[in-house]
């Protein structure tokens, strides 16, 4: 079955306004550009996101994947975002049949501006099998954070933004495949996960990374992706951690230059203690 049509409405991830700084002077600065995109599959409105709208069609595959309103990107015959009314129309190819039990609940989640999710939380999550050789070493856990720290991002031209970034671990050093920024950290993992959905190959060893804090629906969706090791600048929540160990994620947080604290599932961490500078 063929992939769905994605429309290419990118959006710029900036704007300039006036601000004045300490000592009284006028400025010209950049801030993430916020916007409102709402949902509607087949018609039937779901959600409304904010944004920055630089893969919105990604957003939306991967918010419906990761939301378990639908099991595959070949569900989907179309996705039409169009930033003159902030809609994204979604056309399934078969409807989805139990719509309304599958959206009669909603969690409010702990999610930059408030995201929600449809359905228990915890459904489904003892189903997931992550893959058993998935490890990383300390070395290429390194250079993972390296990247990230080299990389150029709207965080540090404009602040106020969280990013996501996936990596395949196939060779001596992580390959960055991907890397994703939204005013939500939510938005950036469902991205993600949208765009994983479309690839034409899969990637056996993969390593998940965002600058938020490790909270029991990142975890879901990391794992739900078949990431076994998840790597944040910030640190886990105890659903997060409890989640983790069930499904045998390796959870690193704090993990800034050469320090980390790994949570969860240290074996598949492999460790070189003698990269450990000495204090």
């Amino acid at each position: 079955m063929p992939l769905p049509y994605l429309s290419q409405a990118l959006a710029p991830l900036t704007c300039e306004v006036q601000a004045f700084n300490e000592r009284g002077e006028r400025l010209q600065i950049a801030i993430p550009a916020e916007r409102a995109l709402t949902i509607y599959l087949d018609k039937r409105e779901l959600v409304t996101l904010m944004t920055l709208g630089a893969q919105p069609e990604w957003l939306v595959l991967g918010y419906l994947l990761n939301q378990r309103l639908l099991s595959s990107a070949q569900d989907i015959e179309s996705i039409t975002v169009d930033w003159d009314v902030g809609a994204a129309a979604v056309r399934s190819r078969a409807g989805v049949s139990d719509i309304e039990e599958k959206t009669a609940h909603r969690t409010v989640t702990t999610g930059c501006g408030q995201g929600s999710v449809f359905g228990g939380l915890m459904d489904e999550v003892d189903q997931i099998a992550l893959p058993a050789d998935g490890k990383i070493t300390q070395t290429q856990l390194y250079s993972l954070v390296n990247t990230i720290r080299l990389k150029e991002t709207t965080y540090k031209s404009a602040g106020s933004v969280h990013a996501c970034a996936v990596f395949s671990l196939h060779g001596d050093l992580p390959e960055m495949l991907l890397f994703v920024e939204d005013v939500g950290r939510h938005n950036a993992i469902d991205t993600i996960a949208g765009w994983l959905a479309i690839q034409p190959q899969t990637f056996a060893s993969l390593v998940f990374y965002t600058t938020g804090r490790l909270t029991s629906e990142m975890v879901i969706k990391s794992a739900q992706m078949g990431v076994a090791i998840v790597v944040s600048r910030s640190g886990m929540t105890q659903m997060g951690h409890q989640i983790a160990e069930s499904v045998g994620l390796c959870a690193i947080g704090r993990a800034t230059h050469q320090r980390f604290v790994c949570y969860t599932h240290a074996g598949r961490l492999i460790w070189q203690p003698g990269l450990v500078p000495s204090t």
